[in-house]
């Protein structure tokens, strides 16, 4: 059994602006693009153990959400997963089966600080900003690269740490 925080983010061609450090006086420049192609990372990240499931994919669909949870199930298909999720309209899977090992728990709705997945997604971006990418597959090879090689189980762990969720799902579940 694990427990897990679900989000999902959008990363494009779009420079994202961010601040850096120069000399007083010193105005940066940045190259700065302006493109609206995007794509979105779905993230589903243990504060428990580390682990965690990214899956890349262009939109935002209830469709999409199921067989985002499809694979996810296959991931450590024996565990037991309850994923907190938020009120994102395409979330919505009343019409659908979901995996055994799947257990949906939503937060209120408009609280993103309940939902420790989004401090992954801060993470992440705080490398994306003040970069250009050419195309949309170099966006999605510099995600898969630093999803694959940045992202370890310890490092999870420590953004997504929040001691309340430990102490309750611990002590709930006697683990």
């Amino acid at each position: 059994m694990n427990l897990y925080f679900q989000d999902e983010s959008r990363f494009g061609l779009m420079t994202h602006i961010g601040k850096c450090l120069t000399a007083r006086g010193v105005k940066p420049i940045v190259e700065y693009q302006q493109a609206f192609n995007n794509t979105y990372l779905y993230g589903s990240y243990s504060c428990i153990n580390g682990d965690s499931f990214t899956w890349e994919i262009e939109g935002t669909t209830s469709n999409i959400f199921y067989d985002y949870l499809c694979e996810l199930s296959k991931h450590n298909e024996n565990e037991l997963k309850i994923i907190v999720i938020d009120n994102a309209g395409f979330h919505s899977v009343q019409k659908f089966d979901l995996p055994d090992n799947i257990v949906l728990i939503r937060i209120p709705p408009y609280n993103p600080e309940l939902n420790p997945a989004e401090k992954i997604w801060a993470y992440i971006k705080s490398f994306y900003k003040n970069r250009v990418f050419k195309t949309i597959q170099n966006v999605k090879e510099w995600l898969h690269d630093f999803v694959q090689n940045k992202l370890s189980e310890d490092l999870i762990k420590s953004i997504t740490h929040h001691q309340f969720y430990i102490n309750a799902f611990n002590e709930h579940f006697e683990i």
